[in-house]
């Protein structure tokens, strides 16, 4: 038997571990929390300083009793589960349940697995932070608090299967809260005037400011008119040239947040995607040869973008070898975000020599794009600055003001590797402009007037949404991936688009919290609770105090809910059809994915159906059906024939009701760079793409 006992949290890491530990370290995986709260039941004492109830969790009880017989033939017990709240009350829970004294050092933490970190952490174990375990322990019994009080009551006044939580409560209502934002909106009208100026033959292109150097806003047409008609001719003079150079930093290494924001915004990935398969760089890849299984990521859950000492000279040596001196950075390129924890590094690669193109045949699909874009980020973060010289070029006609502007990479510096994505999906383009000076003469060549009207805000992106949660401070960086997934299954908002909506039950929930609870939906409120984990974390706050001032004015709230809130009814609303099996009309009803229709003769007939989008056209195979939109099982938008089962005609592309001109085959359409194209699915048939 091994004379060192080792407990990870995964079997994946343990594997790893013990390669780099040697022979006389065994590790084993405690697969997560071995304890927890029951879920049965509160399982929190109020009467007793708020006294949390741990019991095991049903199925580790064989994981607890192979970690027991281990841990008793050990001449001693390491705990090293993850360098975070969570990861400290797990080896807090293992240390209760296998008598390991807590003051004893059995503690070890890294923050990459690697043979270097996991070697030097076992250099330096510690005792188990008390403060960090009553942080997450003030977490846990609070959301329990709240959560398995509001919810029974919700279920008894609303709907069976419904949830309250601090978060959740907060991330619903900036969702309805911007729905409502947008109902609300009342478009106005603005105008704008292009211009296609024309020097020696090459074109470029400008935009209407002001009049005798006052910006001017165009609202009417009348307003074009009236600049048009004080235009005369179509030559402009170039009065003034305002050329610079400018510098444009690199993006920070990423954190859990900018990592989920820029994977959804590039990869098209989803928060619980993009942890899922960042936990599976961190936990070791298989890279063959010598090195076998090896982490490539350092720890994914953290809000700080510090990078240590050695992976700075890691990232730099690279750039010089690869790049050459002039890309290495001369500047300190970090800034403490406020709020953040700073209690490890940012998420980067853990070699900066293990580069995407060398790890490819090594990862799937999905580990190598993000690896790729942490990598990226990372060395990105560690060059130059970009160069840009930019011009402005002052245009006038009688007074009538235009301006062109351009912009041309003089020096790509960390652009070389890596631009940082939009929101908007606006990507940079740098237009260049011809020679110009001032006291030249151009040629107008087209001056195009264009009527606009003002947009509402957008829906919340999964990436939006976690940046506004992030802004406002309410979660953390581990709370965003399951805090979006438990919104959508619980049926309070939809994803439409990739955006945000919410569903009538996730407004009337809301209702009711706020009319009762307007402190768990209270953003302030929300931030104020956050900063007080955080002040227990430090050592400056206690627990059960923080818990206590909170339950005093909790408790009243529950009572008057208990006694005043009013039934809600989600009446069922007619559908216009008979069901097809009893005869009885079919209704509308509110499920965990939205509406659907179902019978009204339930329980004795339970005959449902999906509702259906038809899309105008007539089914191609059975040419009776018409042609459908419908969901799969994973939520993925396909068309298909309203007469399935009979007609079994399915498209992941949108038919269009007209045939190709060449074969008389369908068409559909597919997406392509600039929003979609028209395809035909037997001839090579296209058609412009559609903006």
């Amino acid at each position: 038997m091994a004379d060192y006992l080792v407990i990870v949290e995964s079997p994946a890491k343990a594997k790893t571990i013990e390669r780099y530990l040697g022979k006389k370290y065994k590790v084993k995986a405690s697969l997560g929390h071995v304890r927890d709260l029951p879920r049965s039941q509160m399982g929190v004492d109020v009467e007793n300083e708020f006294e949390p109830k741990y019991i095991t969790i049903r199925g580790k009880g064989p994981v607890l009793k192979e970690l027991k017989t281990a841990a008793k033939k050990a001449k001693r017990v390491y705990l090293a589960a993850d360098p975070d709240r969570e990861g400290e009350a797990i080896a807090w829970h293992l240390a209760h349940s296998l008598d390991i004294d807590q003051k004893s050092e059995c503690r070890v933490v890294f923050n990459e697995i690697t043979k270097d970190a996991i070697k030097d952490s076992f250099k330096q174990p510690r005792t188990i932070d008390s403060d960090l375990v009553d942080a997450q322990q003030a977490r846990r019994v609070l959301d329990r608090l709240v959560g398995y009080n509001i919810s029974p009551i919700l279920w008894k006044k609303v709907k069976k299967g419904l949830s309250a939580g601090r978060v959740q409560s907060v991330a619903v209502k900036i969702i309805i809260d911007r729905e409502n934002e947008i109902k609300k909106f009342e478009p106005e009208e603005y105008w704008t005037i292009d211009a296609d100026f024309l020097k020696d033959k090459e074109k470029f292109e400008g935009s209407f400011y002001g009049v005798d150097g006052k910006k001017k806003d165009l609202k009417t047409e009348e307003d074009v008119k009236e600049i048009q008609d004080k235009m005369k001719g179509d030559q402009f003079s170039i009065e003034k040239v305002n050329k610079r150079e400018r510098r444009r930093n690199p993006s920070q290494p990423f954190t859990t947040s900018s990592l989920q924001q820029e994977a959804a915004r590039k990869l098209n990935f989803r928060a619980k995607k993009t942890m899922m398969v960042a936990q599976q760089l961190y936990e070791g890849i298989d890279l063959k040869g010598k090195q076998g299984i090896t982490g490539l990521i350092t720890y994914m859950r953290t809000d700080s973008t510090r990078l240590s000492n050695s992976a700075k000279d890691d990232a730099k040596s690279y750039i010089e070898n690869n790049f050459g001196k002039e890309y290495l950075t001369k500047s300190n390129n970090e800034k403490k975000q406020g709020g953040a924890q700073d209690a490890h590094e940012a998420i980067r690669p853990t070699g900066a020599s293990r580069d995407p193109k060398a790890m490819k045949s090594l990862l799937s699909r999905d580990q190598y794009r993000l690896y790729k874009l942490i990598w990226d980020r990372f060395i990105a973060s560690q060059m130059a600055p970009a160069v840009l010289d930019t011009m402005t070029v002052h245009l006038y006609n009688e007074g009538v003001e235009f301006r062109a502007t351009g912009s041309e990479v003089k020096f790509k510096g960390f652009m070389k590797v890596y631009i940082e994505g939009s929101d908007d999906n606006k990507k940079e383009k740098d237009k260049l402009l011809p020679h110009l000076e001032e006291g030249m003469n151009v040629k107008a060549d087209a001056i195009k007037p264009n009527q606009h009207f003002t947009q509402p805000p957008p829906r919340y992106t999964e990436a939006r949404l976690v940046r506004t949660l992030e802004e406002l401070g309410i979660g953390r960086p581990s709370t965003y991936a399951p805090t979006l997934d438990t919104i959508q299954r619980r049926g309070y908002v939809a994803l439409d688009n990739k955006r945000f909506v919410p569903t009538e039950l996730g407004e009337i929930v809301l209702e009711q919290l706020k009319e009762y609870f307007p402190e768990i939906i209270d953003v302030d409120f929300t931030k104020g609770m956050e900063d007080d984990l955080d002040s227990i974390e430090e050592g400056k706050q206690d627990w059960v105090t923080t818990i206590s001032q909170f339950y005093q004015g909790f408790q009243p709230r529950l009572e008057k809910a208990e006694k005043e809130m009013e039934h809600v009814e989600i009446k069922d609303e007619p559908a216009g059809i008979d069901c097809e099996k009893c005869g009885h009309e079919m209704v509308y009803k509110m499920g965990r994915y939205g509406k659907f229709l179902a019978c009204s003769n339930f329980p004795d007939c339970r005959n449902t159906k999906p509702i259906l989008k038809k899309i105008d056209v007539t089914c191609p195979k059975c040419k009776e059906g018409e042609v459908v939109e419908r969901k799969s099982k994973k939520n993925r938008k396909f068309f298909g024939c309203d007469q399935y089962p009979e007609c079994d005609f399915i498209s992941w592309d949108k038919p269009i009701s007209r045939p190709c001109p060449k074969c008389e085959s369908l068409l559909v359409e597919k997406k392509a760079k600039k929003g979609t194209q028209i395809q035909c699915t037997e001839c090579d048939y296209k058609e412009e793409q559609q903006s």
